[in-house]
């Protein structure tokens, strides 16, 4: 069977109206019903529940609260690199960007202008950039962490559809990250300006940053930005970001001539929050 053809059933599925469902179940506190959803969680996904700073699953009062578990104190150390691995996952794809276009998967690319809402002078400072594309699955640590230090500029919720964003529906579905509803965060940096997208999906209740809290819900039917010109958000390499309330992507974009790549690196490898993502290049 076909990506195209296999992912057809979600052109027709309620996805808005099944993830507000989801959203709902994973933040009720059902007491025995709530873990024995998480032991069914951890047996079905295989949870390495040994990594987590809290491993008593009849310790949290909703789905959400495991699902955005903490990890244990030096579970992920951070690589001499310059910039580390933000999240557990596994690599989507990852490369250069050519002139504004993101590899998505064979036969599919999508706009940097398209992914950040249709701003062309932001997407226009990582023309001929970099990117990285992170698959979380069900069974990773769902916290994001900054790959280097950053200080935030903007952040710009973009609604959108609500696809599933795993490697057969991105293989099938044109366009997805740039479809998706998402979350873009533009930092200034030593290196440049880096956005970090994070991308929803089907049954994503909700995603949430540090500095804000929870993005959406509200799921607003417009483009809305903040701005953050006084400089007060500065966050440290490996610090905490955000996360997602049920699992999803993230997209993240360097402008141009900027990354010597993790030569261990390549599409669909597992990877782990603190390795070495990319060094800085040669002058």
């Amino acid at each position: 069977m076909s990506d195209r053809f296999s992912v057809l059933p979600q052109y027709l599925l309620p996805k808005k109206a099944l993830t507000v469902f989801g959203g709902w179940v994973a933040s009720r506190r059902w007491g025995v019903l709530t873990t024995r959803l998480i032991a069914w969680f951890v047996l079905r996904y295989q949870v390495n529940m040994a990594e987590a700073a809290n491993a008593d699953l009849t310790s949290y009062a909703c789905f959400n609260d495991f699902f955005t578990r903490a990890l244990a104190p030096g579970a992920r150390p951070l690589a001499s690199s310059t910039w580390v691995c933000p999240v557990d996952g596994a690599i989507s794809q990852f490369g250069a960007i050519a002139q504004e276009q993101i590899f998505q998967a064979k036969g599919h690319t999508y706009s940097t202008t398209a992914l950040v809402g249709g701003d062309a002078a932001l997407a226009a400072q990582f023309q001929d950039g970099s990117f990285a594309t992170i698959y979380l699955s069900p069974r990773d640590y769902h916290r994001i962490h900054m790959p280097c230090d950053g200080r935030l500029r903007r952040m710009v919720y973009v609604p959108g559809d609500l696809f599933s964003v795993n490697p057969t529906t991105a293989r099938g579905v044109p366009g997805l990250f740039a479809r998706n509803e998402r979350v873009v965060c533009v930092f200034d940096t030593d290196h440049g300006p880096l956005a970090l997208t994070l991308v929803g999906a089907t049954i994503v209740g909700s995603m949430a940053t540090v500095w804000h809290g929870v993005v959406n819900p509200p799921r607003l039917p417009q483009i809305t930005e903040w701005h953050y010109d006084d400089g007060a958000v500065n966050l440290r390499r490996g610090e905490e970001m955000g996360r997602f309330l049920l699992g999803s992507t993230v997209v993240l974009l360097w402008p141009r001539a900027m990354l010597d790549w993790n030569p261990t690196w390549q599409p669909g490898a597992p990877v782990r929050l603190g390795e070495a993502m990319a060094q800085r290049a040669a002058a």
